[in-house]
């Protein structure tokens, strides 16, 4: 069996856990107590899985080096396509129908603009979330931050200040909530336990569902480039 590179990172955790990563690579995680020699053994039991893996990604790759944004576009917003459109002068927005931007620009000046746009749209509608699930829970932040996170839709700092990725405005409404939701509900439990997950199904007994639709969007976020 041929030697497999790989990126070791051990912590406190009590299982091993491999990852492909978007670029191809391969992390191991895995316990401080855990052998080397162990690690290798599991590492090369997955041989096959890792191939299969690293074919998936490097085509989600391609995909992504291939994209690219023009006049007539479309991206999303809130679940739903709107495209966009040049527009006479040297403003940019969205007014309910399309994103508007100053004609001439090209595909990186298009995509620049469009984020810029998503991160005011961002700042605006998560802090409303958040402030609307604050009031019903309890559960409120000691602020509400938009970050250009690429692999986490959300997170809860140690002082309770709850972060998103502005890419999360591209989601459905049902799947933008279940999103505040679960950072806020960070601010009981610190931590993805039973009792985490109780407060979630608390203030939305059908998370799952919008589990399920969150991973296809990322799905799809992971063809495209946004970065």
């Amino acid at each position: 069996m041929h030697n497999i590179t790989y990126t070791l990172n051990r912590s406190k955790r009590k299982t091993l856990v491999l990852r492909v990563t978007a670029e191809g690579t391969v992390e191991v995680r895995a316990p401080f107590h855990v052998p080397r020699r162990e690690i290798d053994r599991f590492v090369a039991s997955k041989q096959q899985w890792i191939k299969t893996r690293q074919i998936a990604r490097e085509g989600l790759w391609r995909e992504k080096e291939a994209f690219t944004l023009a006049y007539g576009s479309s991206v999303m917003v809130r679940g739903r396509e709107y495209s966009l459109t040049a527009k006479e002068g040297t403003q940019a927005g969205f007014d309910g129908t399309c994103f508007y931007l100053p004609p001439g620009l090209s595909s990186d000046e298009l995509k620049r603009g469009v984020v810029r746009i998503y991160r005011i749209m961002a700042k605006n509608l998560l802090t409303d979330r958040a402030d609307h699930y604050a009031k019903i829970t309890g559960l409120i932040p000691a602020a509400v931050k938009i970050s250009n996170a690429k692999t986490r839709w959300g997170s809860c700092s140690a002082k309770n200040s709850v972060n998103f990725s502005w890419r999360l405005v591209m989601a459905e409404d049902d799947v933008i909530d279940y999103v505040v939701v679960h950072e806020l509900a960070h601010i009981r439990e610190h931590n993805h336990s039973d009792r985490f997950w109780a407060v979630v199904r608390g203030i939305l007994p059908d998370y799952h569902l919008r589990q399920g639709k969150l991973k296809k969007l990322q799905q799809r976020l992971a063809a495209e480039n946004w970065d």
